[in-house]
Parts: structure tokens; sequence; C-alpha cells
């Protein structure tokens, strides 16, 4: 890292996204996340006569559902740093050191962070270190080694 490095991450002051900001953020682009597997989905009701089609333990909307998910969070955070839902509420995703993102940090964030939270039911409560935590960070967020501020 040079000097000049260095120096910038000093200098910038951020302030970090608490627990409420981030849970609005989260709901809407669920909302959205929902949207794209409605459009998707459609048409697999007039397949089967509307029964869902069962791939071994899951459903195809199931798989669908989740891919979705993950791409969505994925690829939004590597080439905008945001959602839509922290687009609309001002928040960005950063790295610790305030480098780019890069793709091990998201994965490390976006799918296993998010998978942990998903695997048992109370570990969706572990969303709560954000309210918590000194920097605000969640437990996704301390894998991936990142921080959710507030747009300057």
């Amino acid at each position: 890292m040079s000097e000049n490095e260095v120096e910038y991450t000093e200098s910038v002051d951020y302030r970090f996204a608490g627990f409420w900001m981030r849970f609005w953020a989260y709901l809407a682009d669920l909302l959205i996340v929902f949207s794209i597997n409605g459009i998707l989905l459609s048409p697999s009701k007039f397949i089967n006569d509307g029964a869902g089609i069962d791939i071994g333990f899951w459903t195809m909307a199931g798989i669908v559902g989740v891919i979705v998910l993950y791409l969505y969070f994925l690829l939004m955070t590597k080439y905008f740093g945001q959602t839509l839902g922290k687009m609309i509420f001002g928040l960005r995703v950063i790295r610790e050191d305030a480098h780019s993102l890069e793709w091990k940090d998201l994965i490390f964030r976006e799918v296993v962070g998010r998978f942990i939270h998903r695997v048992f039911f109370f570990t969706g409560l572990l969303y709560l270190f954000v309210a918590f935590s000194g920097e605000k960070q969640g437990l996704h967020d301390m894998i991936g080694n990142t921080r959710v501020v507030f747009d300057k």
C-alpha cells in the first residue's frame, strides 16, 4: 500500500449505517427480489398444471428464487457498491481498508455470510450485531471485511 492510500483511508471519516437504515434498505431489496422472482416464475404456472416442479428435495421455484436472491446482492454490490435498496436509502458497501470491493470480499459477505444467517432459525438474530457493534457491522460484514456507510 502506498503512502497516499494510507493517508486517504485515515483521512476519510465515514458515517456507519445503523440497524434500522439497513433493515429498511434490506426490505426494499427483498421486495425487488420477490418481484423479479414473480416475473421469472410466472410462466412456470402454465407447466405441470400449475403444480410445483420438484427437483429432489427442492422445487424449481425455490432454486430459482435462491439463485436470483444471491445473484442480485452479489452483482449489484460488486458493480455499483450498493443494491437498489441501499441506493434508495443512501447507503454504500465499502471494504474496511477503503479499496475497491473484490470478488472474494463479496463472496464471503453476500454468499457465505447470508447463507449462515439462513441456516438455522436463530442465526437470523445475528443481524442484531449491527445494532450493537462499534462500526455497525453484521456477521456477514465481519466475514467479508466490509462496512455499510452513508453515501457521500
